[in-house]
């Protein structure tokens, strides 16, 4: 008689096939025979897309950065699911609705200023049920449950760790920046021309500046903004009163340095940094027991990340191109 354990994998084999046959047309990868479809891939990102749009409402920028990095990993943030979900089963985990619950007030609460019937219009806008809603946020749940059983202990950050860290990212917690741009704005929709085309012609523009254009010639003759006749020249902006996106950009660039070209939700903006005045930096003791918590959590996602690659191991994964036809499967563990 042929062992079970041998009869059972057969059959999975087979169904996982079967399964493959019959969802080849929708297939985006197979993780120990369990199918993950397009459909799901999409619906899954329409979900996350949504929680993007509610924490970043004001940073228009930081949305589309924020989904394109969001699609480009879809497929291997639901492999990496699956994969999480059925370990939870296996130490049979339960998650008490409690923590579902918590995890959609919080998004109500700081999106929505918990207002729940505005989270719910907002959902409906998408085509997304609160039901449905709900069911993939528990899934999110499990998962950083299991990541954060697996974070591992690691020694507390050390003195020199934390002025490294405060080195490096003081830009971001210094106050009262100030800044003096110059800008470009080239609009999306005219009538006439496609976005692509505007995209292009503003690409040109910025190339010819970087060749050693005037930029104040070059926003005098072709910007769509109020700053045009004057060169595309700002007064002096709190860092703070700029959009996000643009203050970003400038406050990156040296002075006298060309930002690329900004896609912004109606134009496409080139940005010339004229000036900074930068502000104070807080003292590194005030900010201490916050660096010490970001290095941490440094520490613990490198923790996770090396045992997910190790949990990886011990599933049977295909992935599967647009062609539909199947990458190399990552090699199951020993049975």
């Amino acid at each position: 008689m042929i062992p079970l354990r041998i009869s059972l994998f057969a059959l999975l084999s087979a169904c996982s096939s079967v399964l493959a046959q019959q969802y080849t047309n929708s297939i985006a990868a197979v993780v120990d025979g369990i199918p993950i479809a397009s459909s799901e891939v999409e619906e899954t990102i329409k979900a996350q897309e949504q929680v993007i749009q509610f924490q970043f409402r004001n940073d228009p920028a930081r949305i589309k950065k924020e989904i394109a990095l969001l699609r480009e990993g879809a497929i291997e943030t639901l492999i990496d699911r699956e994969i999480l979900l059925a370990e939870f089963r296996k130490i049979g985990g339960v998650i008490k609705a409690q923590y579902v619950d918590d995890d959609i007030n919080g998004i109500i609460r700081e999106s929505f200023k918990g207002n729940r019937d505005a989270f719910v219009d907002e959902l409906t806008k998408g085509g997304m049920t609160v039901k449905k809603f709900r069911e993939l946020r528990e899934k999110m749940v499990i998962m950083n449950v299991m990541r954060a059983r697996n974070a591992g202990d690691h020694p507390p950050a050390t003195p020199r760790e934390v002025q490294e860290y405060y080195d490096k990212n003081v830009d971001k917690w210094r106050e009262g920046d100030q800044i003096k741009i110059s800008t470009i704005t080239i609009p999306k929709f005219t009538g006439d021309k496609t976005p692509e085309q505007q995209q292009k012609f503003a690409q040109e523009l910025r190339t010819r500046i970087v060749q050693g254009a005037d930029f104040a010639k070059m926003a005098k003759t072709n910007s769509q903004d109020s700053h045009a006749e004057n060169g595309g020249a700002w007064d002096w902006m709190s860092k703070t009163d700029l959009m996000p996106a643009i203050a970003n950009a400038a406050m990156e660039l040296k002075t006298g340095g060309v930002s690329p070209v900004l896609d912004l939700e109606s134009n496409f903006i080139i940005v010339s940094c004229d000036a900074k005045k930068l502000g104070a930096a807080p003292d590194i003791e005030k900010l201490r027991p916050e660096i010490e918590k970001m290095i941490n959590q440094e520490k613990s996602k490198a923790n996770i990340d090396k045992w997910m690659e190790t949990v990886r191991k011990k599933h049977v994964i295909k992935r599967y191109k647009t062609s539909n036809t199947p990458l190399a499967p990552i090699p199951a563990a020993q049975q």
